[in-house]
Parts: structure tokens; sequence; C-alpha cells
């Protein structure tokens, strides 16, 4: 038996051919590089050998080399008992051996288990009527059902190839052509061999900005390297007035903006470690009666404070009927799934006033500031017990800020500044997930040599499209890594302080509120003393200087809910008093549909433990610098929009314990939002 290939002419005369054939439990390949117009007979000799070693025959066909492979089919060993054992169990007897014989070969034929052509034989055998085991109905068996599966497989595989591939088999593919060509290579003349072959698709080419950046020994730990397709985007590459301030405060001239890099600075978390979140935790399993008694507590804390504060003798229940002015406590809230309004508000008390909900009329109020979620006490008048009528309202009071007591400085000694540096993801622009704005960024470091740098997620963007769609070649905890490592040794000159914050859109990390740390096994011993892991959210004492900071966008979801009437007010400004006074990082009750809330953790690590100096909240919504009730409030955007550039912050601060006046003076001397 003789198996024949023939190789067609081609134009080409560096072309190279292949074709297969596969006979039996054997299977031949010929791959020949040159202009043939002949044709191959492999000897019967040949053909037979079915031992489990590849057999290679180089021949010399008008000083064209050829190379045959003749290469065993992997198959487990076939015996004609297991194949009646298999029948046995359809209650298939069949005896005859040349039956079993077929049925055998044509196993081998179409690379069948034993068990697969039994069920293949049963399936057909039903819809033509229980067919009898015989050769003549073998032969339609083969003609009919099995021909017909090899040639859906092999479109099913065409099909699968077309598309995207994961990081392991597209090595693979281009490791066994590699192997074949170099082979090919060993045949041809010096004069021709062939190069290797820059990967590039059509959708994705390689530009000379990310080649120039790739082959650069100190710019290999890049992320753009994870992926083939990691081109740069065209708009942000494109992007105009890099390092423009479009936002400042304090200081406007004197203050260089350029840190010593001082490792002397000290950064830790203000709670102890005992009361802060540093591991990750079971989370989902949280009661609605766990939640009422978190809200509960939180109602009767506030009011507390409020009730001490204003001299407020005591609170009546909201839905008494009562022809006197009265003051209630409770919990601002919608009377429906909409949006809130000044018609559609609702007072909701705690366990001890009653836990009954009130509308409220609030058209008597001059000024007023409201959102889902907020503890007031409000004074009024609630005649019938089904509607009250508020006249006056006291929102919450701020907490102190923080001191130290181990502070013991003489009045003229002035301790140096600090520059702090701080960014937020995500990191790559929206069409690309070339890395290009970090590396930006880390050029930015370097350049400027920041004492502390706070990168707050998202650092692999859920929301991103690419990631979206899994069109990566690497596992998100590996694109996650390369971040980091790109970060910690880019930086690692300037010996700056690093701060790593995680956020709910970091796909890689946990989907929760508040958010434990990010976990590093790999960093080095050596940047274990300038790394700090940080939960979000999270208050950090940075040379004696408090900051407070949220990856969420708090900004963004409190100003979808907030109701007000106050003339000349500032929305930025309203919403930042709010978390100040409510003390709490996440106010807004009920939250967004993307905050995943644990309240039980919540209210153990999103509280605030005192009116820090600086409030870091980060958010889509557009960039500022504000003073409120003493507290700097910095939302530096982000560091990319879209497609195109975005900002990020920088501060000049100074532990001051010296009052003016009497007054107390904000130790942030002067701070920027700089577009990237």
């Amino acid at each position: 038996m003789a198996a024949f290939v023939d190789l067609l002419p081609s134009s080409g005369e560096d072309e190279t051919h292949r074709a297969e054939v596969t006979r039996g439990c054997c299977r031949l390949r010929v791959i020949f590089r040159g202009n043939p117009d002949l044709s191959f007979n492999t000897q019967q000799r040949c053909w037979s050998k079915t031992n489990d070693t590849t057999r290679i025959f180089n021949w010399g066909v008008n000083n064209k080399s050829v190379k045959l492979v003749l290469e065993p089919v992997r198959m487990a060993a076939l015996t004609a008992e297991e194949l009646k054992r298999e029948l046995e169990t359809f209650d298939i007897v069949c005896e005859k051996e040349s039956v079993l014989d077929r049925m055998l070969e044509q196993c081998m034929c179409h690379r069948m288990q034993v068990q697969d052509i039994v069920c293949e034989w049963v399936a057909f055998s039903t819809t033509k009527g229980q067919l009898k085991l015989s050769l003549n109905n073998l032969e339609s068996f083969e003609h009919e059902a099995l021909n017909k599966r090899q040639k859906t497989k092999g479109s099913s595989k065409n099909k699968f190839s077309n598309t995207t591939r994961d990081v392991h088999s597209i090595q693979d593919l281009i490791k066994a052509e590699e192997e074949e060509e170099s082979l090919l290579d060993s045949y041809s003349t010096p004069g021709k061999g062939s190069q290797k072959r820059v990967l590039t698709t059509p959708e994705h080419p390689k530009s000379k900005r990310c080649a120039a950046r790739l082959s650069s020994p100190s710019l290999l730990f890049s992320p753009a390297s994870f992926s083939p397709g990691a081109t740069p985007s065209q708009k942000y590459s494109t992007r105009n007035a890099r390092g423009e301030v479009v936002a400042m405060f304090g200081a406007v001239q004197g203050p260089r903006w350029t840190g010593k890099g001082q490792t002397a600075v000290q950064v830790e978390l203000l709670e102890s470690r005992e009361n802060s979140l540093t591991n990750s935790y079971k989370y989902m399993f949280q009661r609605l009666r766990d939640v009422r008694d978190v809200l509960t507590e939180k109602i009767d804390l506030l009011g507390e404070e409020l009730r001490s504060h204003f001299n407020i003798e005591e609170f009546s229940p909201v839905s008494l009927p009562a022809q006197d002015t009265v003051s209630v406590l409770g919990q601002v809230c919608c009377d429906s799934n909409g949006k809130l309004n000044a018609q559609s508000v609702l007072l909701e008390a705690s366990q001890e006033h009653g836990a009954r909900q009130v509308p409220v009329d609030v058209s008597e109020l001059k000024e007023y500031s409201l959102f889902p979620g907020q503890v007031v006490v409000m004074e009024g008048m609630n005649t019938s017990g089904s509607r009250f009528v508020a006249s006056k309202l006291y929102e919450g009071i701020p907490l102190p800020f923080y001191s130290n007591p181990e502070l013991k400085q003489e009045v003229s000694e002035v301790s140096e500044s600090v520059m702090v540096l701080v960014a937020c993801g995500p990191y790559t622009p929206s069409d690309s997930l070339a890395y290009d704005p970090l590396i930006d960024l880390i050029n930015v470091i370097n350049k400027d040599s920041p004492d502390v740098c706070i990168l707050l997620g998202p650092f692999v963007d859920s929301k991103h499209e690419q990631i979206e769609k899994a069109q990566v070649t690497e596992t998100f905890e590996a694109i996650f890594s390369k971040c980091i490592e790109s970060i910690v040794d880019g930086t690692r000159g300037t010996g700056c302080k690093l701060v790593f914050v995680p956020s709910q859109r970091d796909v890689h990390h946990h989907y929760v509120y508040p958010q434990p740390p990010f976990t590093l096994p790999d960093l080095k011993k050596d940047d274990v003393q300038r790394v700090t892991l940080a939960p979000d959210p999270c208050t950090l004492l940075i040379g004696g200087v408090t900051f407070g900071m949220t990856s969420t966008d708090i900004l963004f979801y409190m100003g979808a809910e907030e109701i007000s009437c106050a003339a000349g007010s500032d929305r930025f400004s309203r919403i930042m008093k709010h978390m100040l006074t409510q003390r709490s990082y996440y106010p807004l009750y009920p939250p967004a549909e993307e905050v995943n809330m644990d309240y039980e953790r919540f209210q153990q690590y999103g509280q605030l433990p005192l009116t820090p100096d600086i409030l870091l909240v980060p958010s889509e919504l557009r960039y500022f610098i504000k003073d409120v009730i003493g507290c700097v409030c910095i939302n530096p955007a982000r560091l990319t929009k879209g497609q195109v550039g975005g900002t990020y912050g920088r501060l000049l601060i100074q532990q001051n314990p010296v009052q003016e006046e009497g007054k107390r003076v904000s130790p942030c001397i002067a701070a920027q939002v700089v577009k990237i």
C-alpha cells in the first residue's frame, strides 16, 4: 500500500510547501522548500513502520532538499475484546471477527476511542431503525456518520484558529513554526537562510515608538510588553499641555516642586494594625438585621453628638403628633427607588425613637443640603403625626484634628517640607492596554523626586473595554504584578516612599467595601521598607500630617443623590463637608449599585477616626483643591480620561504646631493639580 504526496509548482523560489497524509497508524508529513514540479512515492517498507520513533528521511531530488517525516499517530492500543465489552454494554452481540476488525480499523483511521465509536454507532443505528452490526452497515456508518463528523471537526478547528488565543496557545504555535523553519533552514543555502519573523498583527502593527521603548533595558519591565497587541494610544501620544498646572492652592510663588527623596519620612496607618484592615475577610454573608444594627448605632451616636453640641433636651418620636415645636432625630431617605427631591424626603428614626418613617416638608427651610443616609436633627411641627414640617435643620459636626502628644518642638524651629505626589488610575487609555501614562508618571517621579507617592487604583481596570472582552494574553494578576514591578523598580533610584491603595475597579482584587490592601508576596526585601500597602478607605500619618483617602468615587455617587437649596454654595464643598460632618468615608445609604458594601466591616474600618489634615477624593468629576472647615480636600481626578491624558496632584506639607493668633494653621503649604 503506497501513499502519494504531490507538491504543486509555485512562483516563489523560497516558498515552503507542506503536505500531510494519514493512513492507518502512521502520518506522513512532507516539507519542501523550492520550486518543484514533481511527486514522491513513499515505498511500503517506509510507510509500514509503526514504532514510537519519528523517522525523518532526507531525499535529494534535482538538487532540491526534501524532508519526509514519518511519525506515529498517538493512540491507545485497541483490542477486539475491549470493543466487544463496550458493545455488550448496549446489549449488542457480535462474534464475527471481520466485523470487529473493520470497526477497529475505523477507530484507528478516525482517531477515536473505542467507547466513542460505539456511542456513535448506537446513535446511528437508532436513527436508522436499529440496524444490525454488519460489514455493509459499517460502510454506511463510515460514509454517513464518521466522515461527516471528521468534516465538522475540521471546520470547527478552522473557526477556532481565527479566534483570540491565550498566551500559552500562541507561544506553542510560535514555537512549532520556529522549529519547522529552523529545520528547513538547515537544508537551504546560507545566503537564503530564513530570519526570525516579527510578531505583528494587522489590527495591532508594531509601532516604532513601542519598539524603541521595549528595546531599552531600563524599560523591559514595562507592562506594555505583556501583550503583542499593546500599542500606544494615538490620542494620548499627541496630547497637548503636558505639565500644565490646572488648579492650585496655598503659596503660588516660592515653593520648589522637588523633593529630597527622604527615606526618613514616616508613612504609617494612623490606627494600630490591630484596629486597621490589613487582611482579607469573608464577605457576602451579612444579614439584614446586622445592617439595621449598624445604621441604628450610627444614628444614635451622631444624634448624641448633635444633642450635646446644640444643647437639645430630648428627641421626640418622628411620628408622634405634637402641636408645639419639637426636635426629631433620624436618617434622611427617599420615599421611592428614584432620585431624592424636595417632595420625596422621608425621615427615618432609630429603634429608640420608634423606628418609623415620616414625610418631611422642607419648604420652610431657608437653606438645606440633604442626601440619603444623612443623619440630621430637625426642629418643626407634626400636628397630624403623618407629616413633619421642618423649620430648622441641624447637620453634623466634624471631629477634631490630629494632635501629636509627643511633639515637643520649639516655636522657632521649623520642620522640613515634604513633597507628596498623588495619582489615581486607570493608568492606561481606554483604547489601549499600553501603560504609557504609567511610564510617563514614573518619569515625573524620577524628575521631581517626591518624598512620598500615593498611587490609588484601579491598576487593572475592570471597565476597560479589552479587559471586559478578555482580550489579554496574560492573567490579570500577572498584569498587576508587572505594574507594581514597573513602579517599584522604576522609582528605586529616588528612594521615595510608595503607598498603594486598591480600588473596587481592580479586576483582580476583592470586590468589596471596605477593601483589604494588596498582597505583594514577590516584593524584594530591600523594597519592603519603602512600600506601604493600604486598604480602601484608610487614614495615613505621613511625616506627622494626617491623610484621609478613598479610591471609591464618593463625589460622583453623592453628587447624583444630593439635593440642596443654598444661595452661592459650591457643590463639591457641600459634599466634602458632608463627609467630614457625617464622619464617614461613605455616608450614602443605600450605596450605589456598583459598591458592594459590607456594613459590619464598614462600621469598623470605614469611619473617619478624626478630621484629616488632607482628604484625597479622586473622582471622574472635575479636579479641584478646596479648604473645607480647615481640611484641604483634593480631587486630583484620574491619570487618564478616556483616550487622552488626565491629571495628578502634588502637595508640599510641613508639620507646624505653631498657631497664628490661636488659630490652627494647615500643614499643607501648597498644592497643585498638573496635567500628565
